[in-house]
């Protein structure tokens, strides 16, 4: 990744464990409002996660590939510590309701006061992926139930073989 000067860099993090349909909205609406997007993989030593680092950034460039502007990037620590490092100017979040609206402003407002310059920026999801989530995927995979509808088709049958070893 080249940057250029007053360029201004988003950082989109998360687990992304599988990335769904509702990440790649929120990558792609703030590839539209940012000079750059890096989508992160954070790993968070307390989570146990189906798939390693490496193949949910696999995931992540195979289902943004055609959105200009995104790279995509793995990081273990503190996301305050990473937006400075890549002298990023927002930190891009997406609410699927009110409730996440209270732990994400909390995430926010400690990020701030680690890093002052770490302005989070919350996008709204759209209506038809509100109740989407990571963790709706893979319990539906995990059950051989259709995933069609909440993942993009390059990673649908990664998804399906992974939770379809799990039955066995």
């Amino acid at each position: 990744m080249v940057v250029v000067a007053n360029q201004k860099i988003a950082v989109c993090p998360g687990s992304f464990d599988p990335i769904t349909w509702g990440h790649v909205d929120i990558i792609r609406r703030a590839a539209a409002m940012f000079d750059q997007v890096i989508v992160v993989v954070m790993i968070n030593s307390g989570k146990h996660p189906s798939f390693t680092a490496q193949e949910r950034v696999e995931m992540i460039k195979r289902c943004t590939k055609d959105i200009a502007h995104v790279t995509v990037d793995v990081y273990e620590g503190l996301l305050a510590e990473y937006v400075r490092l890549k002298k990023a100017h927002a930190i891009v979040r997406g609410l699927r309701a009110v409730s996440d609206f209270e732990y994400e402003f909390q995430m926010a407002l400690t990020n701030k006061k680690l890093n002052q310059d770490a302005e989070t920026v919350f996008f709204t999801t759209r209506a038809e992926n509100m109740y989407l989530s990571s963790s709706i995927v893979r319990s539906i995979a995990s059950m051989n139930g259709d995933i069609s509808d909440f993942v993009p088709a390059c990673i649908h049958d990664d998804i399906k073989k992974r939770f379809s070893k799990k039955g066995s």
